[in-house]
């Protein structure tokens, strides 16, 4: 009839409106927890980068590529983790507002709610599969290469300046006070070195590169001194100069590992190893986890308004952790061969139904017989 037409076209209006309004509210809160994520974390990578070029393991000029990497890395976590607090966190808003009381007035059970939330979680799945598929083992890749193309470099260059640095596997040791802007000219040296049983340790005021004809590299090091020292004997030599040569070389480039965590996962799949298992596990894992963790944010929001409001968060942050666990597990005991790939690809995921299914059956407000109370 013309009656039910016109009912059914504003149930969909409203129902279109109502989704709209809470896809926006999943995300504001997004947005504004993964912001604070992505703060923490990249600032705790940024601080240990930092330390490695104070250290000078790593160069200054290596740090933003690096933490680049890096943040490519930890996104699908990241993602998984932001998608998951943020549901729980609008339907728990719900709860203390006592919107969910009216929600349930009108009739709408609990899982009325699984439409908006997958809505609002596929494209965040979708991203976290082509991070954890492929830019995480790009990212993976390039950072090996990148470090492997920084320790070939010649000694020299690898020095920062105030900061002592290990070569040729401690056979040798640089020390510069300072560098000019364009590193052609260096403060205050002092190189020590192992050479035929002897130690050699040579300061100088200054010094600056030079290139022979034949591409040889020199540090030309000006008015300084060399000390010549067999470890075990009182006798040693002094030496003053007033040019002093000293031939660097670069490292050799080897090529990168191509490691499972390095693969796309187009590659990965060809992969038989146990190594490969356990990374194809874990990638697989991951946007299947954080479907199944949308799905338990809605029964885990439930907030009673007059009793306290941490209770549901410690709840979920413990599952988290415990699924988050039960993955990392399951891809260890794959990669060790303790456990078949076929069965570990889906354990975890199968525990984490049973909470699920048994939240959802206990906040659907359906009277079976046996909860009905005597009359």
């Amino acid at each position: 009839s013309i009656r039910g037409i016109i009912h059914a076209f504003f149930w969909f209006r409203q129902s279109m409106i109502f989704e709209r309004a809470v896809r926006r509210e999943f995300a504001q809160a997004a947005a504004g927890i993964g912001v604070a994520l992505l703060a923490i974390l990249a600032s705790t990578q940024l601080i240990r980068l930092l330390k490695d070029a104070a250290g000078g393991r790593i160069a200054p000029e290596a740090v933003a590529s690096l933490l680049g990497f890096a943040a490519l890395n930890f996104m699908p976590i990241l993602l998984s983790l932001t998608l998951f607090v943020s549901i729980l966190l609008s339907l728990s808003r719900a709860y203390r507002d006592s919107e969910m009381v009216v929600w349930f007035s009108c009739g709408q059970p609990l899982t009325a709610w699984i439409r908006p939330v997958m809505k609002f979680a596929l494209p965040i799945v979708l991203a976290i599969a082509v991070l954890s598929g492929f830019l995480s083992p790009w990212a993976n890749y390039n950072t090996a290469e990148y470090k492997q193309r920084l320790s070939a470099r010649s000694d020299v260059s690898q020095v920062s300046p105030g900061a002592f640095r290990e070569a040729k596997r401690g056979q040798r040791v640089f020390f510069v006070e300072s560098v000019a802007d364009d590193a052609s000219r260096v403060g205050n040296v002092f190189v020590a070195s192992m050479q035929d049983g002897k130690l050699g340790v040579v300061m100088s005021d200054t010094g600056y590169q030079e290139f022979a004809p034949n591409g040889d590299r020199f540090v030309v090091l000006e008015h300084g001194r060399r000390y010549e020292v067999e470890p075990g004997t009182p006798e040693f030599k002094v030496m003053e100069f007033e040019r002093y040569k000293v031939r660097t070389e670069d490292g050799e480039a080897k090529p990168t590992e191509r490691s499972p965590n390095r693969l796309p996962i187009t590659e990965l799949v060809f992969e038989d190893s146990n190594q490969a298992r356990g990374e194809l596990l874990w990638r697989i894992g991951m946007p299947v986890s954080a479907i199944i963790l949308a799905l338990l944010a809605i029964p885990l929001s439930f907030v009673n308004p007059r009793a306290g409001r941490s209770a549901n968060m410690l709840i979920a942050i413990l599952i988290y952790a415990i699924y988050s666990n039960m993955i990392s597990v399951s891809q260890a005991w794959v990669a060790q061969g303790k456990l078949s790939f076929w069965v570990g690809v889906w354990a975890a995921h199968a525990v984490m139904l049973i909470p699920l299914l048994l939240l959802f059956y206990k906040r659907i407000a359906i009277n079976m017989p046996w909860q009905r109370r005597p009359v």
